[in-house]
């Protein structure tokens, strides 16, 4: 056979899938990081690989079996640019997810897992939605000499951290009280400061932005949620701190995907992390964790791009920087440490449709580690959308509630959310009917 003049994504891959490797093994068989086989995969001839990994397959391919050979043709006849899929989703056995909230749910073990769209269609009315009205005035009102006075330096940052605190224990309404009185008075700090205070001001409001852009997520406002997460970046990058500039891209990465551009951002994730990566050297705890976390942001918006390899490879390599960190902390406001990457594994399996293999990794999850209410609450809410793709809606129900016992809030306030509690209250039948109606009414939701 003649020889591949140059090596783009394409022929890489129909050579990993003719030795029948896996991205991993392929990747440690060439010495090349995972995340970058996996972008061969899914990108194909939009990427043509380097001059040092063109020699490598070079010489991989000079060195295989004459059978190996016949099926790279074979493939790259076929032009496939075809994933090489993991190990089957793993059976699920029977066993309990206990709760420190004293609740159980069952898992069961009836045969293979069935893989089920979310349900959908359900029309939610009568939604006990926070008000975010005053919110949307202060980001696109313009300063006025009627807003706030300069606040001092330490009072705008305590007011910050307030307002971080408040949104990883889901208290939305008070988080939207304190937001609406501290954007106003951002212009005026800024402008009565000067040198490295000003510099700390615009780190501080990319987190102030990056948080009214993530409660706005939470309410369903992505079109305003984009516009936050865009002051976000454009504060991070006056303030020239290469984590603030990282922090911001987590935002914007959420935000993009929210709005439909999963490929966009994942894109927009991986190279932040590698920004990060190459100025920090990821010398200190904060850069480690907003590294890892973006890592985990950009694996899930690959999960709603339908890319397995490039999430996997980024999970992977968020599950090393939570390896080097050492610890399940909250640098940053990330909440990044072991027990986060789990949770996202979950997530991700669910996004993927993967109902069994999520509720499975779920079992895994030590909740005691887990101290963010925001974070235990979203793990309650994917086993119970996982149930409820698996068509197990009693199971379902309680996942909900306990959800609800962490943070009634995550509840009310979020319209995702309340679309599973609507699900179950017109799907379920009998007492498990009975139950979810009650459930909704007590929850404030309108079925």
């Amino acid at each position: 056979m003649a020889a591949v003049t140059t090596w783009t994504g394409r022929e890489a891959n129909a050579l990993r899938q003719a030795l029948r490797m896996s991205v991993t093994g392929f990747a440690e068989h060439l010495g090349a990081a995972r995340r970058t086989v996996a972008k061969w995969s899914s990108q194909g001839d939009k990427v043509h690989l380097r001059a040092d990994m063109q020699a490598a397959l070079d010489t991989v391919l000079a060195r295989a079996t004459p059978d190996v050979r016949e099926r790279f043709e074979a493939l790259l006849s076929t032009d496939t640019n075809g994933a090489f899929a993991d190990p089957a989703t793993p059976t699920i056995t029977a066993t309990h997810l206990h709760t420190d909230e004293g609740s159980i749910h069952d898992i069961d073990s009836d045969g293979d897992v069935r893989r089920r769209d979310l349900l959908t269609g359900v029309t939610i009315s009568g939604m006990a939605l926070p008000n975010v009205a005053l919110l949307l005035n202060a980001l696109v009102t313009p300063p006025s000499k009627h807003q706030p006075v300069a606040l001092p330096l330490r009072q705008f940052a305590q007011g910050v951290s307030a307002a971080k605190t408040d949104y990883q224990a889901c208290r939305y309404e008070q988080l939207l009280a304190g937001l609406v009185a501290l954007l106003p008075a951002l212009e005026p700090t800024r402008a009565d400061t000067e040198g490295e205070q000003r510099a700390q001001v615009d780190a501080l409001a990319s987190d102030l932005y990056h948080v009214a852009g993530s409660v706005l997520l939470k309410v369903g406002d992505k079109g305003m949620a984009l516009v936050a997460a865009e002051r976000s970046t454009r504060a991070a990058s006056i303030s020239q701190d290469p984590v603030a500039m990282a922090t911001s891209a987590r935002i914007m990465t959420h935000a993009l995907m929210s709005n439909g551009h999963s490929q966009q951002a994942r894109q927009l994730a991986e190279d932040a992390a590698e920004t990060l990566r190459r100025d920090t050297r990821l010398a200190a705890t904060d850069a480690v964790a907003v590294h890892g976390a973006l890592l985990l942001r950009g694996a899930v918006a690959a999960a709603r791009d339908d890319n397995r390899d490039s999430a996997q490879a980024m999970l992977d390599e968020a599950s090393h920087a939570a390896g080097r960190l050492g610890y399940d902390g909250n640098d940053r406001w990330t909440g990044f440490g072991a027990t986060n990457v789990l949770l996202h594994r979950v997530n991700i399996a669910l996004t993927l449709g993967d109902a069994g293999t999520a509720i499975a990794l779920a079992r895994q999850v030590p909740l005691d580690k887990i101290d963010l209410a925001e974070r235990k609450a979203s793990l309650f809410v994917d086993v119970a959308r996982a149930y409820t793709q698996w068509g197990r809606y009693e199971q379902g129900l309680n996942a909900l509630r306990s959800a609800y016992q962490v943070a009634p809030e995550e509840i009310r306030c979020r319209p995702a959310v309340q679309r599973i509690a609507c699900d179950l209250a017109v799907l379920t039948r009998g007492h498990v009917r009975t139950a979810a109606l009650g459930f909704a009414q007590h929850a404030g939701i309108q079925v």
